[in-house]
């Protein structure tokens, strides 16, 4: 229903109806709110704000994280506070959970969330994550901190990612750089040791990003090598003429 955006109102209720089954003869209802949960996301229905929010408190990890990216999709900002709430304890209290291969709570998928609502209020809560020792939350707080003011640095962080040794690292880097449209970054996601179709499909971020349309909307640091410009002279900008060239290397 998610992957295919079946958003009639007959589907958002019985997929709100799936969010809160608890009655299950063959035991786990987890997996089934967990995607759920992703589904409303994709579908985009502000009904499902409410319900994702409350399922913040799961006492599922995975159910948790589905609703916090689903709550950045929908972008309602209604979601911020209670994503917000769920940083507390800052990064001393952001440790793996005994017996467990996560953390306490989804930390980079709230952090991520959070970027996407616009939430400069959260700034002081996201920033420190930046420095956290598990690099998938600290990239997860430089895409959210890019994001909310702007700054190369924030983006710098993840272009050196995508050049790290871990693949899966890169792969997320890859993601984020595309998810935030960090520009700066095409030559590098082009050259990055990765999948060609994980690598097109950052480049297509960067395409269809706002960033994408023109110079006045971007964000262009001065001294950077490989500084991609836009324009408005013709129907595509300069930039994206760049970007599809690199796209069409990829091919």
């Amino acid at each position: 229903m998610g992957r295919f955006r079946v958003d009639l109102p007959e589907v958002i209720d019985a997929l709100l109806d799936g969010l809160d089954f608890t009655e299950d003869g063959e035991g786990d209802v987890f997996p089934l709110q967990r995607n759920v949960a992703r589904a409303l996301g994709k579908l985009g229905s502000r009904r499902a704000v409410g319900p994702l929010i409350a399922k913040l408190d799961s006492p599922d990890f995975y159910v948790r994280e589905a609703a916090s990216q689903s709550l950045g999709q929908l972008g309602d900002s209604q979601a911020i506070e209670p994503l917000r709430q769920s940083l507390a304890g800052g990064v001393s209290a952001a440790v793996r959970v005994p017996g467990k291969p996560h953390l306490l709570q989804p930390y980079d998928s709230i952090l991520e969330a959070l970027g996407e609502l616009g939430a400069t209020e959260a700034i002081a809560n996201i920033e420190p994550f930046v420095s956290h020792p598990l690099e998938k939350v600290a990239y997860g707080a430089a895409r959210a901190m890019y994001q909310l003011t702007g700054d190369a640095k924030y983006g710098q962080k993840l272009v050196a990612a995508l050049q790290g040794p871990d693949l899966q690292l890169r792969r997320a880097a890859l993601s984020d750089v595309g998810a935030i449209g960090y520009l700066e970054a095409a030559k590098t996601i082009f050259n990055t040791e990765a999948e060609n179709s994980l690598k097109l499909y950052s480049l297509k971020g960067l395409l269809e990003h706002p960033k994408a349309q023109g110079s006045a909307l971007g964000h262009n640091p001065e001294g950077t090598p490989d500084n991609l410009q836009g324009d408005r002279d013709g129907e595509l900008t300069a930039i994206q003429t760049q970007i599809m060239d690199l796209m069409d290397g990829l091919l």
